[in-house]
């Protein structure tokens, strides 16, 4: 139901969990998909197959996004090798433990640099690309923790706040053109949520909290990504959807 033939979409990190996902569901809709990725190059060629399988063009980008420096650059890679875009997800980011007393600055500062910083300069840099996009459209990946804090990962929550109050003001100051929402998923079974599910007795108590009564697939945002950036939510802006099984009921 939901078709993006002919447009181009950007998924940063999206080598592995929902930024994988999102780019394989992006391709089945018929959307062509820049994947970037950070680290994992292996994992990232094999999710440009799959997009390449489903019969659109991919480019493959590798940055840093902590280098913000790289995230100017990448805007630049986009247009010279696609030519254009019209959607952009904001995936890529960093989940570490963090108590405060022990907390130091570089762990805070390398957190916001990568959740939120990278996120203010790419879609900066990206912006005259979508703004020639009858179609512009840009999610993104923040979290629950952003609306209920999370204790020993204040820097995470802050940092994906910050984002949450960053699409609600870009969805008025790009408006009408672009639309600008947010996917909040809660727990996900990613490789990033390991330290807490990998745990038997932790994975129980997590899902024993979800009225759903399980851990999310990273399949599970995709979907909900994938439709925000679809002409199905074309009237819809500004907003935060939440993801989390019932988890965190927050409007």
């Amino acid at each position: 139901m939901i078709r993006l033939d002919g447009r181009v979409a950007m998924v940063t990190g999206a080598s592995r969990g929902i930024g994988a996902a999102t780019a394989r569901l992006l391709a089945r809709a018929g959307c062509d998909v820049a994947v970037h990725y950070r680290k994992s190059h292996d994992e990232a060629a094999e999710v440009a197959a799959e997009v390449e399988q489903a019969g659109r063009r991919v480019w493959l980008l590798h940055a840093d996004l902590g280098d913000l420096a790289a995230a100017r650059e990448l805007a630049v890679e986009v247009e010279s090798r696609a030519g254009r875009l019209d959607i952009l997800v904001h995936n890529a980011g960093t989940w570490t433990h963090g108590p405060l007393e022990s907390m130091s600055q570089a762990t805070w500062s390398e957190t916001l640099r990568l959740n939120l910083d990278s996120v203010f300069v790419l879609t900066q840099a990206v912006l005259p690309l979508l703004r020639r996009s009858p179609h512009a459209s840009i999610v993104v990946v923040t979290s629950t923790a952003a609306q209920r804090g999370e204790a020993e990962h204040a820097h995470y929550a802050a940092s994906k706040g910050a984002l949450i109050s960053f699409v609600k003001s870009l969805a008025v100051e790009l408006a009408p053109r672009i639309r600008v929402n947010s996917v909040a998923p809660g727990w996900v079974d990613t490789d990033m949520a390991q330290s807490a599910l990998g745990d038997a007795a932790s994975r129980r108590a997590i899902e024993a909290a979800i009225p759903r009564g399980r851990v999310a697939s990273p399949e599970d945002i995709a979907g909900p990504i994938v439709f925000l950036a679809s002409d199905l939510a074309a009237h819809v802006t500004g907003e935060i959807l939440n993801v989390n099984g019932g988890s965190v009921l927050c409007g």
